[in-house]
């Protein structure tokens, strides 16, 4: 799905370019659960940010379904990331002033779907997630674990290929994020949902079924 060839990402500083990510070949399959480790500075954010298309200043070749994204220009970049990539953030990223409801529409605005369709795609994941009864309320109403999960099911909403999440329990207390990690391993195990994770956690990690090392901008083995 997935194939990075060669990529670095440079920073030019006033003391010399500083290379956050440097050669990196990653391929990442169809179904995978991939976990990304390493300390703080070693380039995982980064290696995230340039697979979830965020970051466009990056050298060398990106294979995204067949489609080689190095080629593409910047509007082509942004609708591919927009049909094929959700997005699971640490401090949750949910819109304060608008509803439940309200956020999990906007990845559907994005698209040429009618107004009845996009309601009928919101309800059903609302269902799914077991938060209809929340649909009318505003983030700061919410727990941190039910802001996270509406931060899934936004990610999810519009079915997309891929699902990226960056440190995404890290603001959690433990009973919590346990529970999004045994979400993340359903979608994976019974939905095929290709998954690429970023976490400081062993524990998180090992709910993925393989493990990415980097330090210093490079893949370790």
């Amino acid at each position: 799905m997935i194939e990075l060839r060669s990529i670095n990402r440079v920073y030019p500083l006033k003391g010399g370019p500083f290379y956050a990510l440097r050669a990196i070949d990653l391929e990442i399959k169809q179904g995978d659960f991939l976990s990304i480790m390493g300390p703080s500075g070693s380039g995982k954010s980064t290696l995230l940010h340039v697979l979830g298309l965020h970051d466009g200043e990056w050298a060398g070749e990106y294979w995204f379904g067949g489609e080689p994204v190095h080629r593409l220009d910047q509007k082509k970049r942004f609708a591919l990331q927009k049909r094929n990539i959700g997005f699971v953030f640490q401090s949750y990223h949910l819109l304060d002033d608008l509803t439940v409801y309200e956020n999990l529409e906007i990845p559907l605005s994005y698209r040429d779907l009618p107004k009845k369709d996009r309601e009928g795609i919101v309800c059903d994941t609302l269902d799914r997630f077991h938060m209809a009864a929340k649909r009318d309320l505003y983030p700061s109403q919410l727990s941190g674990g039910q802001q996270q999960l509406v931060g899934v099911a936004r990610a999810l909403v519009a079915k997309p290929m891929l699902l990226l999440a960056d440190e995404p329990t890290g603001n959690l207390h433990s009973d919590q994020a346990r529970e999004i990690m045994e979400l993340f391993r359903r979608l994976n195990r019974d939905e095929g949902v290709t998954i690429v994770q970023v976490t400081h956690s062993e524990e998180n990690a090992r709910y993925g079924t393989r493990t990415v090392r980097l330090a210093d901008g490079v893949i370790v083995k």
